[in-house]
């Protein structure tokens, strides 16, 4: 966890993302962890890695923002009455998650809350040498809203080890809870909140 934030509670969440129609970057799938944290008493989410199936959304990620965004092969589909993401690196599975598809209908004040909370990255970038020259803690938060569903349902996660794809190192002990959400939305540029070579 990169400093100021401290962990709030512990529990990691998961995510599996289908952007089915992006701007400037169509059609893709990302996973990956995030933690609940805060910064100053506000809580937020650190997101500590994902993967992508599309190189244009890595990179526009990672240079702007400082996503810790990386190449591999998620998916995220209906199967009869339940919801499967699924993380392939290479020919390994890494992660499958399991929901009931559009079980119960959630909280859409909740849902919607939980959209405007700040998100933080760890953007760093090195010098030629291999030093780092940037290592500074980003905030952003998502605009332009609308959430058109969410539900809960019963839910599963699976989490495998791996070498480079590191998820199971944080593991899964129970899962607590899920969400489906259904949200039009555009992550807003960010700020810089602590620098570490400043």
């Amino acid at each position: 966890m990169p400093k100021p934030l401290l962990p709030d509670g512990d529990t990691v969440k998961y995510e599996f993302i289908r952007m089915p129609d992006s701007t400037g970057f169509g059609d893709y799938t990302e996973t990956g962890q995030v933690i609940p944290v805060t910064l100053r008493v506000r809580k937020g989410s650190y997101s500590h890695c994902m993967f992508l199936n599309d190189d244009p959304p890595i990179a526009g990620g990672r240079e702007f923002w400082g996503f810790p965004k990386k190449l591999a092969d998620p998916a995220l589909r209906v199967e009869i009455d339940t919801l499967v993401g699924t993380l392939d690196y290479g020919p390994v599975r890494v992660a499958t998650g399991s929901m009931g598809c559009e079980h119960t209908t959630a909280d859409l004040t909740a849902v919607t809350a939980s959209l405007g909370m700040p998100n933080f990255l760890l953007k760093i970038i090195p010098h030629v040498d291999g030093t780092l020259r940037i290592c500074e803690l980003v905030e952003y938060y998502l605009e332009d809203v609308t959430v058109k569903g969410a539900w809960t349902g019963p839910v599963t996660l699976d989490l495998r080890p791996h070498a480079m794809p590191p998820m199971a190192e944080l593991p899964v002990h129970e899962a607590l809870s899920g969400v489906h959400i259904l949200v039009d939305l555009t992550p807003g540029l960010g700020k810089v909140v602590h620098d570490d070579l400043g």
